[in-house]
């Protein structure tokens, strides 16, 4: 809805979290399951924090803000870009044991060029892990995610992952309890090709 560039919009800093404590516990729990937590980790469009129970060796954490980049405890390095703007990833070629991006992928523009992108800067069998509530910015979110309910999310992702080419099958997750109060936790992740 909002069809300003996405600088402006990000340009403020906001140090609050996106989702609760139930969702940011399974997000961590998830990245500790499938071992994202070992070696060097992507973060895309990242912020303040990162959501690592213990955090990786190396955590790169690429976002719109450098003041939210800067606040996060986590990182080792910083790196301010835009993927809507330009999806090309300022990483050498499989750089990365692993990738994440946490409450995001409902603002990509261009998903399948930045899956692919990802795809490129992953060591061969290196995950990629997506996770996704029912919250978001509605005025950046793209049209048919706010169109589409909790079901076709995880198609949607499923399908960037198939699309892009160089991953292995998805794999997805509802990763919170359904039958309590809170934020729903969702994920989809898949390997790159070995």
């Amino acid at each position: 809805m909002d069809p300003a560039p996405d600088a402006g919009f990000y340009g403020p800093p906001r140090l609050v979290t996106h989702i609760d404590e139930g969702a940011i516990n399974a997000v961590g729990a998830l990245y500790e399951e499938l071992g994202v937590d070992r070696g060097r980790t992507l973060d895309l469009m990242s912020s303040w924090v990162s959501h690592f129970t213990v955090p990786p060796e190396e955590l790169v954490v690429l976002g719109m803000n450098d003041d939210e980049l800067q606040a996060n405890a986590a990182a080792t390095e910083r790196v301010v870009h835009d993927l809507n703007r330009t999806p090309d990833l300022p990483f050498d070629a499989q750089s990365f044991d692993h990738a994440v991006c946490c409450v995001s992928v409902d603002y990509l523009t261009r998903p399948l060029e930045v899956f692919a992108e990802v795809a490129q800067v992953l060591k061969p069998g290196g995950l990629f892990v997506c996770t996704f509530s029912n919250r978001c910015f509605p005025t950046k979110a793209i049209r048919g995610w706010l169109a589409a309910d909790d079901a076709t999310h995880v198609k949607i992702v499923r399908r960037y992952f198939q699309l892009s080419g160089g991953f292995d099958p998805p794999e997805s997750d509802l990763r919170t309890d359904p039958y309590t109060d809170g934020d729903p936790l969702w994920a989809v992740w898949a390997r790159t090709h070995r």
